[in-house]
């Protein structure tokens, strides 16, 4: 299909079309209705809405995020954890933020800084943060559903004792009503879902991935539902209760 063409299906002038081919033109929602029922493609239409609606926010590196510290990037997240009902968190790399305590996330924060390169390394200040921040998991209206891989509770952070806390924080959070903490063991044969990259869901709406270099921010639904196929499956896989227990109890044996 042409230029001409398409713009002619479209209902306007081709020059429209060249300009938003060469994001000149931001489309609108009607834009992007017109040219998906132009191409036979009406179903990737609300997919591609919302995708231009958020597309300048969808990638954030964290060098731009932690110019000014890291205790603000912790302070940012505040209002959208109070909107959040249903958290669902599935981590391959670290203990998730909301079940961190102080002395664990001051050395992870720190580490972050000094690997980032930030002048000044407010990694105490923006640990006190995140934990004031994480006391929403004792609030009413909230509920955690928490996925971590077993390799997590051995990978160090702090000295000994910073990650004993860190790992009997976890016996106590992981008790809470409206908290669910399941345990993939390392031991999992045939897993139906490999490791994949530590990701957050707020409800059914967004969908927050970290990667090394920048954080990725979705809200496409088709992607979202994509992400909770994969947790659901991790779900499957993971243990609860005193199994769960058992598995953190180990990890805190082997640091003595």
């Amino acid at each position: 299909m042409t230029v001409v063409e398409l713009a002619n299906r479209c209902g306007w002038h081709h020059a429209k079309t060249s300009r938003i081919e060469n994001a000149q033109t931001g489309p609108s929602a009607k834009d992007i209705r017109a040219w998906t029922s132009a191409c036979a493609a009406t179903d990737q239409a609300e997919d591609l809405i919302v995708q231009s609606l958020h597309a300048e926010s969808m990638y954030t590196e964290w060098r731009h995020q932690v110019r000014r510290g890291m205790k603000q990037l912790q302070d940012s997240a505040v209002q959208l954890f109070r909107n959040t009902e249903l958290f669902r968190i599935y981590s391959s790399t670290m203990v998730p933020g909301l079940l961190q305590t102080e002395g664990y996330a001051a050395a992870l924060l720190s580490n972050i800084a000094e690997f980032r390169g930030i002048p000044f390394n407010d990694g105490a200040e923006a640990a006190a943060a995140r934990v004031e921040r994480s006391r929403i998991i004792h609030e009413r209206g909230h509920r955690f559903a928490m996925l971590v891989e077993e390799a997590v509770l051995y990978a160090q952070l702090g000295d000994e004792d910073a990650m004993a806390a860190q790992l009997g924080y976890l016996l106590t959070a992981g008790a809470l009503p409206q908290v669910s903490l399941g345990i993939i063991p390392m031991a999992t044969r045939a897993r139906p879902q490999w490791p994949v990259e530590t990701f957050h869901v707020y409800d059914d709406t967004l969908v927050s991935v970290e990667f090394v270099s920048a954080e990725v921010n979705i809200t496409q639904p088709s992607e979202i539902a994509l992400y909770l196929k994969v947790f659901e499956q991790m779900r499957s896989m993971a243990v609860y209760g005193a199994e769960a227990r058992a598995l953190i109890l180990k990890a805190i044996e082997s640091l003595h």
